[in-house]
């Protein structure tokens, strides 16, 4: 609370002060914020466009997001060396997906999910999260309605984000995932996600 004015003339400068203070301190978490989401950003990016790759090579196809043609300049299409894009605002990217395109199985729609979410603290999470979809319900007033679950695998606030536990969350999930692929069986990541990531979501759509 802002201190007592010493007159009712001073009571807009002790105002005016404070206002002061918290632009500043506002404008400064905002900036750390921003940088760290730029450094976060450019590892998780770079991470998902390796995992593209890979699935690429077995003839796995996935829908990224951010678009690699939006943030790379390729330099042997999608194997080569790349750079950043100068145009690429890596800091106003708020959500990372790599989406399965595959049509059989019911695999369409499998998503690894990277987001950043404003807490109750005026925190920034960073959320990794897993989406499918387990097929179709039937509702008497609303239809055929398509049922999804989703599965947290990391929640943290940006400033605690260890990259080291989300590339071990990565390796876990993306070797399942591969191996499912290999074999033509989803359940093996599905099974996978509900036996070791309980936290989990379902809603219809």
């Amino acid at each position: 609370m802002p201190p007592k004015a010493k007159s009712k003339e001073e009571w807009f400068d002790v105002l005016d002060k404070e206002l002061e203070k918290k632009t500043d301190d506002i404008i400064s978490s905002i900036g750390e914020q921003n940088s760290r989401k730029v450094q976060l950003n450019k590892q998780l990016i770079g991470d998902i466009w390796e995992i593209w790759k890979r699935f690429n090579k077995i003839n796995v196809h996935f829908a990224m997001e951010p678009h690699y043609n939006a943030f790379a300049q390729f330099e042997e299409f999608p194997y080569g060396a790349w750079t950043w894009r100068s145009s690429f605002n890596v800091a106003s990217i708020n959500n990372l997906q790599l989406v399965d395109r595959t049509q059989n199985q019911g695999r369409t729609g499998d998503s690894l999910l990277v987001s950043y979410v404003p807490e109750k603290d005026d925190k920034i999470h960073l959320r990794l999260e897993f989406q499918y979809c387990e097929g179709e319900h039937y509702y008497k007033y609303s239809g055929w309605r398509r049922m999804f679950a989703r599965h947290t695998l990391y929640d943290k606030s940006i400033e605690k984000v260890d990259v080291d536990d989300i590339h071990s969350i990565f390796a876990d999930i993306i070797t399942t995932w591969y191996e499912s692929h290999l074999r033509r069986n989803r359940d093996i990541i599905l099974r996978h996600l509900k036996d070791t990531y309980k936290n989990v979501e379902t809603f219809t759509q």
